[in-house]
C-alpha cells in the first residue's frame, strides 16, 4: 500500500487545529546543527515538504508546526526557540531548527518524547522551504481565480499562461491533491487551445493511477488519501479520454 502521500495543507492546517492540544516548548541554549546557522529561523511561513505542512516562527522566536501524513495523521507542536533550539517541557526532547538560505531544517535528538506530538504516520522532521511570492498559498489561490475566470470566457490562452507557471515552479511546496487538479486545469486549457499533445503531456503523472479502477485507489491508498484522491483521478481519466479523442 502507498503511504507517502499527504493531503492537502488547507486540510493539514484544519485538521491540526481541531486536535485537542498542541504540546508547549520551553527554551533550551545549545548550538546549532553543523553546517547551518546556530541562529532562530527569520520570522515567517514555511511550507513542509511537498505542501505537507507548515512552520511558522515569529520574531520573538515563537513557532508552531502543524504537518500531515498518510491517512490524515497529524502531528501539532508550539514553543519557543533559542539559538536554533527548543524543549519539550518535561520530557528529554530536544528539536532543533537549522537555517540554511531559504529553508530550515527541522530535527530532533530522535528519544521517543519527540513522537508524542504526532499520529504514527505523520512526523514534522524534514526540510521546510520559504515559498517564494508566487507560490504562496495565497498567491496560488489567486493565479487558479484568474484562471477560472479566464478560462470560463474561453481566452484559453490566457488561462494556460496564468498557471503553467504555478504548476512548474511551485512543486516543492505544492501538496500533491492541489498539484493533481492544477495538472487537469492546465491540460483542459492546453485543449481548449488546441495542443492535444501538451495536453496529454501534462497529465501523463497522473495517467498510472487514473488507469486504475476506484477499487484499485482505494487498494493502493490508505483511506483518507485515497477519499481525497479519486476525484482527482476521476477528472484525470476524462480528461485524458478528451485529450485522446
Amino acid at each position: 500500500m502507498k503511504s507517502t502521500r499527504f493531503l492537502p495543507l488547507s486540510l493539514s492546517r484544519s485538521l491540526a487545529v481541531a486536535l485537542p492540544f498542541a504540546l508547549p516548548f520551553a527554551v533550551l541554549l545549545a548550538t546549532g546543527a553543523a553546517g547551518a546557522q546556530t541562529a532562530n529561523p527569520p520570522a515567517g511561513d514555511y511550507i513542509f515538504e511537498r505542501g505537507s505542512g507548515a512552520l511558522r516562527v515569529k520574531a520573538d522566536g515563537h513557532f508552531d508546526i502543524t504537518t500531515i501524513g498518510a491517512n490524515a495523521h497529524t502531528c501539532a507542536l508550539d514553543g519557543t526557540i533559542v539559538r536554533g533550539k527548543a524543549k519539550i517541557d518535561d520530557t528529554a526532547c530536544v528539536v532543533s531548527f537549522a537555517v540554511s538560505a531559504d529553508k530550515v531544517q527541522v530535527s530532533t535528538n530522535g528519544v521517543d518524547q519527540c513522537r508524542e506530538s504526532c499520529g504514527a504516520r505523520a512526523t514534522f522532521e524534514g526540510t521546510y522551504t520559504r515559498p517564494t511570492p508566487g507560490c504562496t498559498d495565497k498567491a496560488v489561490a489567486g493565479a487558479r481565480k484568474s484562471f477560472k475566470r479566464q478560462y470560463d470566457a474561453k481566452d484559453y490562452a490566457a488561462a494556460r499562461t496564468t498557471l503553467t507557471p504555478v504548476l512548474a515552479d511551485c512543486a516543492p511546496t505544492l501538496d500533491w491533491i492541489t498539484t493533481g487538479w492544477i495538472r487537469n486545469d492546465v491540460a483542459l486549457a492546453q485543449l481548449r487551445a488546441g495542443d492535444r499533445a501538451a495536453c496529454l503531456q501534462t497529465l501523463q503523472p497522473l495517467a498510472e493511477d487514473a488507469a486504475l479502477s476506484d477499487d484499485g485507489i482505494k487498494e493502493n491508498y490508505p483511506p483518507a488519501d485515497a477519499e481525497i484522491y479519486l476525484p482527482v483521478v476521476r477528472a484525470t481519466r476524462t480528461n485524458l479520454k478528451l485529450c485522446r479523442s
